[in-house]
C-alpha cells in the first residue's frame, strides 16, 4: 500500500467509531473478504492514480468471492451483478470479458470500494452498521481532495446517496440503476456507463480504461 493510503487508513483506525470495526475484525475467520485481503482496493489503485471511482454496497457473502475490489471474485463464476456488468460491456463496446477478478481495472486506477468493507458469512449487509460507512464516507471525502479528473460511477439508489459528498468540480458524476437481477432494467442496460468514462478521460487527455 503506499503511504498516502497507509497514513490515511491508519488515522482513521486512531479514530473512535473504528473501535467498534476493531472488535469484529478480531475474529479473521467469521467474515468476507478474507482479513489481508480487506483493504486491496487501497493497496491497488494509489491515491494519485485514480482514474474512476465504482461505489457498490458490501462484499458477497459466499466463499471464494470478495477479496476486496467491489464486484470482483475470485471463483470465476459471476454474481448476477458481475454478469450484467459483463454484458453492458458487451453492448457498449462489444468486449466480452469473462475473467471475473477485476484486478487489471484497479490497477489501471478503477477505484473498486464498497460501502461496507465486511460481511459476515452468508449473511448480506450485516456488518453495515459497525462504522464502515463513515469509513468510505471518509474516503470519498478525501478523493474530492485530488483535483485530477475523476469519473464517479454511481449504481444504484445506495450509491447514488452518496451523491452529496462529490463537490470537486473536476470529477464527473455517471449514475444509473443497480446492475442487480432487480433493478438492472431500469436504466442500467443501455447505460453505457464504460464508453461515457472513457469520453471524459480521453477529453481531458487521460488515458483510457482497457475494460477488456
Amino acid at each position: 500500500m503506499n503511504n498516502y493510503w497507509f497514513d490515511f487508513i491508519k488515522s482513521e483506525n486512531e479514530k473512535s467509531y473504528f473501535k467498534q470495526i476493531n472488535e469484529v475484525l478480531i475474529n479473521k475467520d467469521d467474515y468476507f473478504p478474507k482479513y489481508e485481503d480487506i483493504y486491496n482496493a487501497f493497496k491497488l489503485t494509489p491515491y494519485e492514480n485514480i482514474k474512476v471511482v465504482i461505489i457498490g454496497q458490501d462484499p458477497y457473502h459466499n466463499d471464494n468471492q470478495a477479496h476486496g475490489l467491489a464486484f470482483s471474485v475470485l471463483n470465476n463464476k459471476p454474481p448476477k451483478s458481475l454478469q450484467n456488468i459483463f454484458k453492458e460491456l458487451k453492448d457498449d463496446l462489444n468486449i466480452t470479458r469473462t475473467n471475473t477478478n477485476l484486478t487489471d481495472w484497479a490497477e489501471q486506477g478503477v477505484f473498486l470500494i464498497n460501502s461496507t468493507l465486511t460481511v459476515k458469512k452468508h449473511q448480506p449487509n450485516s456488518h453495515k452498521n459497525i462504522g464502515w460507512n463513515i469509513f468510505t464516507d471518509n474516503v470519498i471525502k478525501e478523493i474530492e481532495k485530488n483535483n485530477n479528473t475523476i469519473v464517479y460511477i454511481l449504481l444504484g439508489a445506495f450509491a447514488i446517496s452518496k451523491k452529496n459528498l462529490i463537490t470537486n468540480k473536476n470529477h464527473h458524476i455517471i449514475e444509473t440503476s443497480h446492475p442487480s437481477f432487480f433493478s438492472c432494467n431500469k436504466g442500467f442496460f443501455g447505460s453505457k456507463i464504460f464508453s461515457k468514462t472513457n469520453n471524459i478521460l480521453l477529453n481531458h487527455n487521460i488515458s483510457p480504461i482497457i475494460w477488456g
